[in-house]
C-alpha cells in the first residue's frame, strides 16, 4: 500500500514538472517571436517631430526601361515553359522539376516565379507549391533547369503541372 502511494506521488510530481516545463517553454517561445523595440531608433516624447516644408513638385520623368516597355506589356507575355517533367527526390517527399523556359522578349528576364500544382493519379488536386528562380534568361533564348527543387509534396502525388506566375525585366 505504501508502495502504491509512493508511485502515485511520483506520477503527480512528474505531471507537475511536465506542466511547469511546458508553461515555461510557451512563455519563452512567445517572447522570442515578438520583435524587440529599440530605444535608439524610436523618437522620445520630449523631442518634437519636425515636418519638412512642402517640397516643390517635380515632374515625373519615366525611367528608360519604363519608356521602352509599352503599357500593358508584361515580361510574361514572351516567356513560356516549353517542356516539363518531374520526379521525386530525397526520400520521396521532394518534388524535383525539370523544365525549359523560352524567352521570346527583346530583353532578359529574371526573378521568374513558377507555381506547380500536384494531383493524384485520378486527377484530384493535392498540393500547390511556388518558387522563384533567381537566374536570368537572356533575350531570344531558352534555358533548361534540371531537377529544380520546388518543395515538399504529398506522397500520393502522381502528376504535376507548372505555370509561370511572375517575372521581371533585367
Amino acid at each position: 500500500m505504501t508502495r502504491a502511494r509512493s508511485i502515485a506521488g511520483l506520477g503527480a510530481g512528474f505531471a507537475a514538472i511536465v506542466i511547469a516545463g511546458s508553461l515555461a517553454w510557451v512563455t519563452l517561445s512567445d517572447a522570442e517571436d515578438k520583435p524587440v523595440k529599440s530605444a535608439v531608433n524610436q523618437p522620445s516624447e520630449e523631442t518634437p517631430t519636425v515636418t519638412p516644408a512642402a517640397a516643390p513638385a517635380t515632374p515625373a520623368v519615366p525611367d528608360a526601361a519604363q519608356a521602352a516597355e509599352a503599357p500593358g506589356v508584361s515580361p510574361l507575355d514572351g516567356l513560356k515553359i516549353s517542356s516539363q517533367s518531374w520526379r521525386r527526390g530525397g526520400l520521396g517527399s521532394k518534388a524535383m522539376v525539370t523544365f525549359t523556359l523560352r524567352n521570346a522578349n527583346d530583353y532578359a528576364v529574371k526573378d521568374i516565379e513558377i507555381a506547380c500544382a500536384f494531383a493524384r493519379r485520378d486527377g484530384s488536386h493535392l498540393t500547390d507549391r511556388k518558387r522563384v528562380i533567381g537566374e536570368a534568361v537572356e533575350m531570344k533564348s531558352r534555358k533548361t533547369f534540371t531537377r529544380f527543387h520546388v518543395g515538399f509534396v504529398n506522397v500520393n502525388a502522381d502528376k504535376a503541372k507548372c505555370a509561370l506566375v511572375a517575372a521581371s525585366r533585367v
